[in-house]
């Protein structure tokens, strides 16, 4: 998968609130079908289809323990996100800076 395809990706699967809150569950580490389900509303069934596109994504990996397949969060992709987010950081710091002159300027006339 280019890295394009696999930002698209990443960017589709978090695009769900259940799918962020799975990867939210699986930040604090591993975790089975059962625990990722809990606190949904949800058949296990539709779960585990929400499982599969952050599985398609990268996102998460199901292993194999006894009869359990837990799944554990890949961060790989996260950060293919995280380069292609830097690139914008200068805009956001220039945006930033210019703010913080005017509260500056603000704070200023408003002492005198």
């Amino acid at each position: 998968m280019t890295r394009s395809n696999q930002l698209d990706a990443v960017f589709s699967a978090s695009a769900n609130l259940t799918g962020r809150a799975i990867l939210a569950h699986l930040a604090k580490g591993q975790a089975t079908l059962n625990a990722l389900a809990e606190p949904f509303d949800m058949s296990l069934p539709a779960i585990s289809r929400h499982i599969r596109v952050l599985e398609k994504a990268g996102l998460v990996t199901r292993g194999r323990e006894a009869q359990f397949r837990p799944c554990t969060l890949n961060t790989e992709p996260l950060q293919i996100v995280a380069d292609w987010t830097d690139q914008y950081c200068h805009i956001r710091d220039a945006r930033f800076a210019v703010t913080a002159g005017f509260v500056h300027a603000m704070k200023d006339t408003s002492d005198e």
